[in-house]
């Protein structure tokens, strides 16, 4: 049923509109802000916006390898639990090996390869993306995990800085949690803070600018 409510034109809509959330929200930053910690643990401001770049960039070598990506592989050998683990370390490891930059030069590098990647969904919207627990997983139910993505990012470089961030169809993104990441139920009513909660966020935290490593932790 969520899958039905998951079409081209709704997907596309709602990823390219939290491509320009985290454009939107970045542009309000002050040049020291980028330091300032985010809701996301260990990681500043800087560190969310590289490891937008790293996801933007990743997406593009995983519909280049699908089905039998890294990704997939991934999906294929582990648990729910250990996945996790296993894409937190992927994740710190990137940003550890990313040259250093801007924090408005890595949103320029996302938004840039994040939209290209929306340019290649109509093509691809039914190939097979990756297969978990026996089931075929679609090219469009992985940019279901990359909407909710971008939107959850641009909630916390919202924190960071002192703001919040909701966005503009949060029961597009309930429906792309749904068909993205069944494995972590959603357990609140309100659409943006069932995606919040289910994603380990906090959508009760006070925005408050603060130095990293002192930030509430998502």
């Amino acid at each position: 049923m969520e899958r039905e409510r998951w079409g081209l034109e709704r997907a596309l809509s709602a990823y390219l509109a939290g491509v320009c959330a985290v454009r939107d929200v970045s542009a309000r930053f002050a040049p020291d802000d980028w330091v300032l910690a985010s809701p996301c643990p260990d990681w500043r401001a800087v560190d969310v916006a590289g490891h937008l770049r790293c996801l933007a960039d990743n997406h593009h070598e995983y519909l280049d390898d699908a089905p039998d990506s890294r990704l997939a592989r991934l999906y294929e050998q582990t648990g729910a639990g250990e996945l996790i683990r296993t894409i937190d370390r992927q994740n710190a490891a990137e940003l550890a090996a990313l040259p250093d930059a801007a924090g408005p030069e890595l949103v320029a590098a996302f938004a840039d390869t994040a939209t290209r990647y929306a340019e290649r969904l109509p093509e691809v919207w039914e190939r097979v993306h990756h297969r978990r627990g026996g089931a075929s997983f679609t090219v469009g139910s992985f940019a279901a995990v990359a909407c909710t993505e971008w939107h959850l990012h641009a909630w916390d470089l919202a924190q960071a800085a002192g703001h919040d961030y909701r966005p503009d169809d949060p029961e597009a993104l309930l429906v792309a949690w749904s068909v993205g990441r069944s494995y972590l139920p959603v357990t609140v009513r309100d659409p943006w803070r069932a995606v919040l909660v289910a994603s380990g966020r906090s959508p009760r935290r006070t925005p408050a600018a603060s130095p990293a490593g002192t930030g509430a932790v998502g």
